[in-house]
């Protein structure tokens, strides 16, 4: 008897996994922010909370490192034609 192959609910699901990595970028440049608006603010000293600037120092260059990433992979899909059409069009 035949049976039906179904894919597994979790793995094989790239919109899940696109949906937790952007939530963790998301996350992440959150706490980037609000540790640089209460160090702005003078509410402590990143000297005194070391393993916290440690922590958005790390994180601040997984941000960086990502965004070269990702416009280096943008740059090769760019598509020649639309490129060839913008520049004609003096955009």
């Amino acid at each position: 008897m035949a049976s039906v192959h179904m894919p597994h609910p979790i793995r094989n699901h790239p919109a899940a996994t696109r949906a937790a990595l952007d939530a963790f970028w998301a996350l992440a440049i959150g706490l980037i922010a609000a540790y640089a608006f209460f160090a702005a603010l003078g509410a402590f000293s990143p000297g005194d909370v070391l393993g916290v600037t440690i922590g958005v120092g790390i994180l601040v260059a997984l941000c960086a490192l990502r965004v070269w990433i990702e416009r280096k992979h943008a740059e090769a899909q760019r598509d020649p034609r639309l490129v060839h059409a913008r520049e004609r069009r003096g955009f």
